[in-house]
């Protein structure tokens, strides 16, 4: 297991306690980290970044520097911890739903944002969370919301296509048992897999990320995040996941920009998912990255990012008009 003290090279930096703290509407208290444009101008948006489960709002980290350096447009950036994860107050069982944190979300938004715009980025199961939000809240999508980046995420159909519906259920008894545990089971981790109770490096490798050579250091910060969020919280979030449908949560994204960003590699969230999302959303541009997994925001960075900076430039655009999606 990687020593947190261990890690640096593109990875220094990123465990801080530079965090403020936002009430969510019953109380639990949200980590948020604000990051200010790099020249110190004013911010013209701002991006609002939504992990994924099991994760932290360190995922982020890649994507930072990149969007801190942009100018046109400057951007404010905004990244937190899901309630049960990271540096946030725990998530009882009944609150652990992504109905609860869409709510989070919302309550963010209204906490660090005021009239200017904002683009929010969903990783996987925060992915998911955004949809629901734009069910919940049309009327935000309409009016504050101009732009999403949905990255290796899914609508629906968890079951069918990725991890099988039967080893996400808490009735699994490889699942059912886990907050006893030491470790990770199997079916309950979207990146992990069990070996006698022990955290293991191959199973993230696998899962984590896609065909290609990755760095050490990149699975290091990955065992390394993954020891951010206790286990006993991660149990709490199995219903959530086996019963996530919100195909018609779509229908609230079909007016902004959008992009959609799936990897070809990717063994938790297949591209057919990506692919079915840009079905429902005509006017997305869609990403295809080949060789990458379900962490294609850290493994591809670069690639990512570009695509990203387009995204906020697109919707910094006061007289920029929708595009028409396509595959790149």
């Amino acid at each position: 297991m990687t020593s947190k003290a261990a890690l640096g090279g593109p990875f220094d930096g990123s465990r801080t306690d530079r965090t403020a703290t936002v009430a969510a509407d019953d109380g639990t208290p949200i980590a948020v980290e604000e990051i200010e444009p790099r020249d110190s101008g004013s911010a013209e948006m701002t991006v609002v970044g939504v992990h994924g489960f099991a994760l932290s709002r360190r995922s982020w980290f890649l994507q930072r520097a990149d969007l801190a350096a942009l100018r046109l447009p400057r951007v404010r950036q905004v990244y937190y911890d899901h309630r049960g994860h990271g540096q946030s107050g725990p998530s009882a069982a009944g609150s652990s739903t992504i109905e609860q944190l869409a709510a989070d979300l919302h309550a963010v938004l209204r906490a660090v944002t005021a009239e200017e715009p904002v683009v929010l980025l969903g990783h996987s199961m925060g992915g998911m969370v955004v949809m629901e939000l734009a069910q919940r809240v049309p009327e935000l999508f309409r009016d504050r919301v101009c732009g999403v980046a949905l990255i290796a995420t899914a609508a629906g159909e968890v079951g069918a296509s990725g991890l099988p519906r039967s080893l996400l259920s808490k009735y699994n008894p490889l699942t059912r048992g886990v907050g006893e545990l030491a470790g990770w089971q199997p079916g309950l981790v979207e990146f992990v897999r069990a070996a006698g109770g022990q955290l293991t490096r191959h199973a993230v490798r696998r899962l984590a990320f896609g065909k290609q050579d990755v760095p050490p250091a990149t699975v290091d910060f990955m065992l390394d995040m993954l020891q951010d969020t206790p286990v006993r919280q991660l149990a709490h979030f199995v219903d959530t996941l086996s019963s996530h449908n919100r195909y018609a949560a779509l229908a609230g994204l079909k007016h902004i920009h959008a992009l959609v960003v799936g990897a070809d590699a990717d063994r938790l969230t297949p591209f057919a998912h990506t692919e079915r999302i840009a079905a429902e959303l005509p006017h997305a541009r869609l990403l295809r990255v080949p060789g990458a997994g379900h962490m294609v925001h850290v493994e591809r960075p670069e690639l990512v990012n570009g695509h990203l900076v387009e995204l906020l430039r697109v919707c910094g655009d006061a007289d920029g008009t929708r595009r028409a999606g396509r595959t790149v």
